[in-house]
């Protein structure tokens, strides 16, 4: 049944009837603390500002819409991830297959 799915022609199908799903129902109840350099933290509060929002509402925002359009990668048995992994590497060495 899923292989009749994924072989489907889906180009025809409207989207616009689909809603962005908000991530930030329920109950706020974890807290999260970072030091970050000062210039950066003064960027995020200009921007903030410009949208009418405090800086905790605009990195929550941040926060929320990188997770509602990436693909959690497959921890490794190591506990790095392939991106920080090819970040690592030699410039030449990127983009080979292992």
């Amino acid at each position: 049944m899923a292989e009749e799915f994924l072989e489907t022609d889906l180009s025809d199908l409207d989207f616009s009837q689909f809603q962005p799903v908000n991530l930030a129902t329920g109950q706020r109840n974890a807290q999260v603390s970072m030091r970050v350099p000062e210039p950066l933290l003064d960027a995020v509060k200009l921007r903030a500002k410009a949208r009418g929002i405090s800086h905790g509402r605009y990195i929550r925002d941040l926060m929320e819409r990188d997770v509602a359009r990436r693909t959690p990668e497959a921890p490794r048995a190591d506990g790095v991830s392939a991106r920080d992994d090819t970040a690592r590497q030699p410039a030449e060495e990127r983009g080979r297959t292992r």
